[in-house]
């Protein structure tokens, strides 16, 4: 007995209806058994680009947590200088998520008795990084709730632990492992996050006299140098824009004015200004200061109230 054309139709709604609920669920046990997303890394180093040793560092974590994605802060710290190490991460992490994981290499120790740690901020970013001082900004605005030296060798590369590469060696792939969200606790033992290494570092000072500070690097290849002065000490000397600020830096006496932004200025004449980062900063229309003044970190550097 042949099916009516309204039996074949309904029969094959059915294998259809039948067929799209078994992919239906075959996509999701697919979707429920594929990892979760990694966090962002954020990676630098005091390595530069002219080997191979930050694209090694990369494909190690990317074995440990394949696809991660890893946004370079910086390769090209200068090479050894710790405070200017803190600078930049401090700088950086509020613009990365709050859950990002920062790799950082600057560590003149390697091989020494300094500790390889990881440690959370009260943000809740992880910091994978010497036990050196490069924390002590992201400590000092964020607070570091919990620390852990890194001894686990499951968090490490393997065997063979290499006594002058451990950017590729411990620090990369225990980065990698808390992108892909491996427990941190098994890292290693707990750490007293008072005890920390720290720099020391501080803000200038005001005084009867005037204000106190110092030259805390240059910006990039620019060379304008950017000061130990938030925007809130300066205040306190009483200058405002158009005003002539006379100073004392490295020993020598000028006077610059005040301004917003360099074309204030005519090109080729030096400024006063508050940078990005809200600190007071000197510089020259177009031209390095850093290198035509012959001044550059730890300079001294006084204002006198208004």
């Amino acid at each position: 007995m042949r099916e009516t054309a309204e039996a074949i139709y309904l029969r094959m709604t059915r294998n259809i209806l039948a067929w799209a609920a078994i992919a239906a669920a075959f996509t999701f046990t697919a979707v429920a058994q594929q990892p979760g997303p990694t966090k962002v890394i954020g990676f630098m180093t005091d390595f530069d680009v002219k080997d191979d040793a930050v694209g090694i560092c990369k494909a190690v974590m990317d074995g440990v947590a394949p696809g991660v994605r890893i946004l370079d802060i910086t390769h090209q710290s200068e090479p050894y200088n710790i405070a200017m190490g803190a600078r930049f991460l401090a700088g950086s992490a509020p613009y990365f998520p709050k859950d990002a994981v920062f790799v950082v290499v600057i560590d003149p120790g390697v091989g020494s008795t300094r500790k390889a740690i990881i440690a959370k901020s009260r943000v809740g970013q992880f910091f994978v990084l010497p036990d050196n001082g490069l924390l002590t900004l992201i400590q000092d605005r964020d607070g570091i709730v919990e620390a852990r030296e890194i001894t686990n060798p499951v968090w490490m590369i393997g065997s063979g632990i290499s006594s002058t590469f451990h950017g590729r060696d411990i620090f990369s792939p225990a980065g990698a492992h808390l992108a892909r969200g491996d427990d941190w606790t098994s890292a290693g033992p707990a750490l007293d996050v008072t005890k920390l290494v720290r720099l020391d570092l501080h803000d200038a000072t005001v005084d009867a006299t005037g204000l106190h500070g110092q030259v805390i690097g240059a910006d990039g290849p620019f060379g304008n140098l950017v000061l130990n002065i938030p925007r809130e000490t300066f205040a306190e000397l009483g200058y405002k824009l158009g005003d002539q600020v006379p100073f004392t830096l490295a020993g020598k006496h000028y006077t610059f004015p005040l301004v917003k932004t360099f074309s204030d200025v005519p090109v080729g004449k030096e400024l006063f200004y508050i940078d990005s980062r809200g600190r007071l900063s000197i510089g020259i229309n177009q031209r390095n200061f850093s290198e035509i003044y012959k001044v550059g970190e730890g300079a001294e550097l006084s204002i006198p109230k208004k």
